[in-house]
Parts: C-alpha cells; structure tokens; sequence
C-alpha cells in the first residue's frame, strides 16, 4: 500500500494514510483522512498523484456539511456554480441528486433510474474536469454509480479503429428535458452541444482517452451516418466492457470524486420507493484536445 501523509494540522495519534485498490480497473480507496480538517499542500499534492493515477478516488465515513465538501474541491481546482437554483439549498457550487419530492416536486436533479455511460458536461466547449458525490442517504439495493476506464478502452482498441477515430470530432449533446436518463433518438433543436476529439488527451499525465459515450455523443463528424453509427456502436461496446469497470455500491459518509478526463459513469436502476439522496459537486475544466 502507498502511504500518503496527513496534513499538518492533524494530531500525531493520527494513524498514517493509505491507499486501498477498489478494482482491477480503476479507483482508490483513500484511508485515515478526515476532510473536516484542513489539508496541507504536501496532503493535497500526494491525494492528486493518487486521483491521476487511480482516476477514480474514495473516502468513506465522512461526516461532511456542503462547506466541507466544497473546501476539498477547491484543493483540485476552481469549483463550477449550480445554475439549477431550485436543487441547491444553501451553497452555490452544491447541487443536489435526489428522487426523493417535496410537493410532488424532486428536490434534486437526476432523480429516478438508470443512465447510460457518460462523461460530465461533454456537451459544452468546456466540459468539467472532475465530479464529486457524498452520499446522505442511499437505497438498499441498486442505484449504484459504474465506473469505466477511458485510457484502458482506447489503448485496447484494433489499430485499424485508431486509425479511422485518430484526428476526428464527435458532436456530444444533452437535451436535459427527453433524454436525463437516456441516449436520444435525434437532436433537438436549441439542445446545448459541442464536438470534442474522439480521443483526448489528459493534460496532467499525458495519456489518450476514448471520448465518447452512449449517453450523449450523437454522432462522428466528417463521415456518413451509417458508418458513424457503426463506429459508435463499436466504441460504446468496447469502452463498457466488464474489465473496464469498477461498480461501486454507496454508502451513508461515502465521497467520491472521479475524473471526467478519462473516465466514464452510469447509474444502476433503484427503487422508486427508496430514498436517493446525494450532494454534488463539478470542479471546472478546461477544452478538450
């Protein structure tokens, strides 16, 4: 296991952390951090070196108010403000992801079933570069969060696959009114979009990452639409491939935060009946290239 130092302000009786492999595929687990307490620059330079290289990091039993959370954010990169005010309730860059309804209304975004694979933001020119969720309350089965491995997913790829992706864009597209939790048919009109590379390369490691996703990538420009949708069927098989992912189950005091440069996400089914409710927070990115 790697050992990664407390921050300063942290008593000596503090156990060492550490790093605990969630998957084959990707992700950490980091152990002995309470995120109610400051971090130093040497605690946030090593818990960065551990998000690179795992793309997907965890630390459970927090107990965390919305400042909290957003306090740790910051150590990673400038947070994004929630523009869907009615799902913050008290700061700005807190959104909520929730089924439960008060009123008959949802109180937080996303609230019901499965989504497909997907990146955060990938339809806008600057699409954000991590997400983090904390989980307040979660259902007893289902409604779990998938993590897939985009570096993982392109290095794999046929050749003569990287040859016909290498240098094109796809156009991405998310029409948040008939298509939250699945790919649409078809773009609507005035639906926000934007084409970024097929393959992207991550500007802190270096390495290519496949950038397309069932959910929102609409189509590749520069060629027909039959071969198109024939590459786009291909590379969504390939990168939801079992051996690329990591299925995490949430806990109460569970945070995540993934890294939308080279990763994917979908959501399992859960019960209506149950209760989902978690805190969100994007941190801004840069243009894909």
């Amino acid at each position: 296991m790697t050992d990664i130092s407390t921050a300063a302000e942290r008593k000596p009786s503090s156990p060492a952390s550490r790093t605990r492999a969630l998957s084959s595929a990707l992700g950490a687990e980091i152990l002995g951090v309470d995120l109610r307490e400051a971090m130093d620059d040497r605690l946030t330079a090593e818990l960065r070196d551990a998000w690179h290289q795992n793309l997907v990091i965890l630390l459970r039993d927090q107990h965390l108010s919305e400042e909290d959370q957003v306090r740790f954010a910051e150590h990673f990169g400038p947070p994004a403000t929630i523009h869907t005010k009615q799902f913050v309730q008290r700061h700005p860059a807190v959104m909520l992801i929730s089924n439960i309804r008060e009123d008959g209304k949802p109180i937080g975004a996303l609230p019901d079933g499965e989504m497909h694979f997907h990146t955060d933001q990938c339809h806008q020119e600057q699409p954000a570069m991590a997400s983090m969720l904390y989980a307040i309350e979660v259902p007893r089965q289902g409604g779990n969060t998938l993590f897939a491995n985009a570096y993982a997913a392109y290095e794999t790829l046929p050749q003569d696959i990287k040859r016909r992706i290498e240098g094109r864009h796809a156009l991405n597209a998310y029409d948040y009114d008939n298509a939250a939790t699945k790919r649409g048919t078809k773009l609507a009109e005035g639906v926000p979009c934007y084409a970024h590379p097929v393959v992207r390369t991550h500007p802190a490691t270096g390495r290519k990452a496949l950038y397309v996703n069932r959910l929102m990538t609409v189509r590749i420009e520069g060629v027909a639409d039959e071969e198109s949708n024939e590459l786009l069927d291909f590379l969504f098989d390939h990168q939801e491939q079992h051996r690329f992912i990591y299925e995490h189950v949430w806990r109460v005091g569970d945070i995540l935060m993934w890294d939308n440069r080279c990763t994917l996400h979908a959501r399992t089914d859960f019960s209506s009946e149950e209760r989902r409710l978690m805190r969100r927070v994007t941190i801004l990115g840069e243009k894909p290239v």
